[in-house]
């Protein structure tokens, strides 16, 4: 067997371990569970928990973890040891099916919106065995549920699991309904290409931006950036080679199918991107990928960024979603096939999808929106903040078809002709691909392309999973009550592709033009996180959540507060971090240049030599001129700070004056500043440039 046959999943309690470790009943028992959705027996997660132990502690595991997600966007783990005294003054491994299947972390101390207060602690957490357990760190990690005392969930995976659920039933009404018999359950993939930078961490260590917003606050463009399109899927150096070697092992340990990697477009910019799985599980994925980006980084001494916009001026960093849905027999119901036009199936799954987006565009947005991907969103190098779907020429041929009337062809790709005799006629897709597209079909699946890199996959997925359950809903209600339904499907997709195909656009999404023709189509263009949060309190929203079960009210009420006051806690500290450094490290430096720079200027007048000094005398204006402006500027930044954090009642007019106020000023004191590093010699600079982080790997 090759090294990697050997490697990958040898760190996962996977069906394979379970097949083989545990009793065929008890195997039985739990596969129904995770394939059915059937209870539990509590005699059963016995019997799991002590084979799990056994396994993990032949791994060299002490301690055992509920790994999850809670509302801080990363995962959180509290380590106990399997250890347990005995009467003797020995001690003796113990780990039970209570233990296995619920935790009991302090739910008052994870970002709750104000579902639990800090006197209300209690909160739980549930073994999710849809999910594998796996080792890190010398600990048995178990992927969990985070749930209140009182029931809600406080976390990104609950919801993503209600989601699954829900589209799984209404999916299977539609199928059924069309005549399929044989599909039990529909099961929504995902595979999400990861973005990211790496920089040396010595020039890291010297910069406070990076260490506390692990993003850039100041930073001249260097006088080389991505302008020559060398670096995008350029050779590997070596020590970028040597990193994603080892990232690949440790991932394949972790059963995570690290397929892909590359070169991004930005110099030191790079992306990985795994084989599609199961959605929960892909998102527990993505977890532990950027997790272990981060690790395996520092053992080569350089730093991974996931921050979407770490350097100003050059590409940020996304994640696109790849997502799609199939029924557990194997059928993948984006499939077009041969003659889409024909493919019953498919169109009505297709058409569901774009309705979806349209009408619950605004969900869509918010749960793309951070405060780091406002830096990204329609700046050129990632889609605008506007919605949209591409489909391609040939499934836009067909829904013209639809509209009026009926498909009755499909536009195919043929064969390209290079041209060179030695070089084979290559098969052509029947439709290109559109990079500027935030929601783009790619052949067999939806890409979302506006995810930020820094997020968890989950919010994306079970807003995606749960307004298509919706329409999926509506569409399996229809058919159940035609009398005729092919005439009902037909006059479905006429309807759906009539009423929402303003929504699809194929051409260039990152134009001027388009924001222009997007407005006059009527799509909302929700320009900041911001403003995008508020369509969690939006009755339509909150009403289709509630309706499939995947969050009520009051958990979409926390998340928006929740949101809020991420924004205005990231803002703030970005903030102060551009003061202190503005005060503590820039003032001064510019300040010792001016002195030295005058003092060079009395020195030459000194020893009477008729010298001109025009030269020096200009930036020696213009460097205090700018110093002094650096000055009022740092002023100006902290009283809209103090004015801002001072504001206290109104969550959204806080994070309002966050954005529109804070975040502004930052602008114009950055300005300064970096115009200044232009000036100012590179000795007396006090951290390192744009050139020293992005060329020095």
């Amino acid at each position: 067997m090759s090294k990697l046959g050997k490697i990958f999943g040898s760190n996962v309690f996977n069906d394979a371990v379970m097949k083989e470790r545990l009793p065929k009943a008890t195997y039985k028992a739990l596969r129904k569970t995770i394939e059915e959705g059937l209870p539990l027996d509590p005699a059963v997660a016995d019997v799991v928990a002590s084979t799990m132990k056994d396994w993990a502690l032949e791994k060299g595991a002490t301690h055992f973890t509920h790994w999850f997600q809670p509302m801080t966007g990363i995962t959180a783990e509290k380590h106990d040891a399997f250890i347990a005294p005995t009467a003797d003054g020995k001690a003796i491994m113990e780990f039970s099916g209570k233990e296995l299947i619920k935790g009991e972390p302090d739910a008052s101390s994870f970002p709750s919106g104000g579902l639990r207060a800090t006197f209300e602690a209690r909160g739980y957490t549930a073994w999710d065995c849809t999910s594998p357990a796996f080792i890190k760190d010398d600990s048995l990690c178990i992927p969990t549920a985070f749930c209140s005392y009182t029931g809600e969930a406080l976390d990104k995976k609950t919801p993503l699991l209600r989601s699954m659920e829900a589209l799984s039933k209404q999916a299977l009404r539609v199928l059924k309904a069309l005549g399929n018999t044989t599909a039990n359950k529909v099961i929504t993939t995902v595979g999400p290409e990861q973005e990211y930078f790496i920089v040396d961490k010595k020039t890291f260590d010297q910069r406070k931006d990076l260490i506390f917003t692990g993003r850039t606050l100041f930073g001249a463009k260097p006088p080389k950036g991505q302008e020559l399109e060398d670096h995008y899927f350029g050779s590997l150096k070596e020590r970028i080679s040597a990193y994603m070697k080892e990232l690949d092992e440790e991932l394949w340990k972790l059963g995570i199918s690290a397929k892909t990697k590359h070169n991004e477009v930005a110099p030191a910019q790079h992306e990985l991107a795994p084989i599609f799985t199961t959605t929960n599980i892909a998102t527990d994925h993505n977890q532990l990928t950027m997790d272990t980006m981060k690790k395996v980084a520092l053992r080569h001494d350089l730093v991974c960024l996931l921050h979407e916009k770490p350097f100003a001026g050059i590409n940020g960093s996304g994640k696109h979603n790849n997502w799609s849905m199939g029924t557990d027999d194997g059928v993948n119901l984006l499939e077009p096939g041969h003659t889409p036009h024909d493919n019953e199936q498919f169109l009505v799954f297709l058409c569901s999808v774009i309705k979806a987006v349209d009408e619950y565009a605004d969900l869509l947005r918010v749960s793309a929106a951070n405060p780091g991907n406002d830096h990204r969103l329609g700046a050129n190098e990632a889609p605008p903040a506007i919605i949209s779907i591409f489909l391609g020429e040939q499934l836009q041929d067909i829904l013209e078809q639809l509209e009026n009337g009926g498909a009755t062809s499909s536009k195919t790709g043929g064969h390209m002709e290079i041209g060179v005799t030695t070089l084979p006629a290559l098969p052509k897709d029947a439709t290109d691909r559109n990079r500027t597209s935030p929601f783009a079909f790619t052949g067999n699946k939806f890409e979302f392309r506006m995810v930020p890199s820094s997020a968890s996959i989950a919010a994306p997925n079970y807003i995606l999973n749960t307004i298509v359950a919706e329409v999926l809903s509506e569409v399996a209600e229809r058919l159940e009550k035609a009398t005729d339904v092919e005439a009902e499907v037909k006059a479905i997709l006429t309807e759906y592709v009539t009423k929402h195909k303003n929504v699809v656009f194929n051409g260039n999404g990152y134009s001027d033009e388009w924001v222009v023709e997007a407005e006059k189509r009527g799509l909302p263009n929700i320009k900041t996180t911001v403003e995008a949060i508020k369509a969690l309190i939006s009755e339509k929203n909150i009403a289709v959540m509630e309706k499939h079960a995947v969050l009520s009210r009051v958990e979409m009420e926390s998340r928006y507060e929740i949101d809020l006051e991420n924004y205005i806690k990231t803002i703030n500290i970005e903030a102060l971090t551009m003061i202190e450094m503005a005060k503590r490290q820039i003032l001064p430096a510019v300040i010792k240049f001016a002195t030295n720079l005058a003092a060079s200027i009395n020195t030459i007048k000194a020893t009477g030599v008729a010298a001109d000094l025009t030269a020096q005398t200009e930036l020696l204006i213009e460097v205090s001129s700018l110093t002094a402006s650096l000055k009022k500027n740092i002023a100006v930044l902290e009283e809209a700070v103090e004015k801002a954090s001072n504001a206290h009642g109104d969550t959204y007019a806080q994070a309002s004056l966050f954005r529109f106020d804070v975040f502004e000023k930052m602008g114009t004191l950055r300005e300064v500043a970096d115009t200044l590093e232009t000036l100012v010699d590179k000795d007396v600079w006090p951290m390192p440039t744009y050139g020293d982080l992005l060329f020095n790997v």
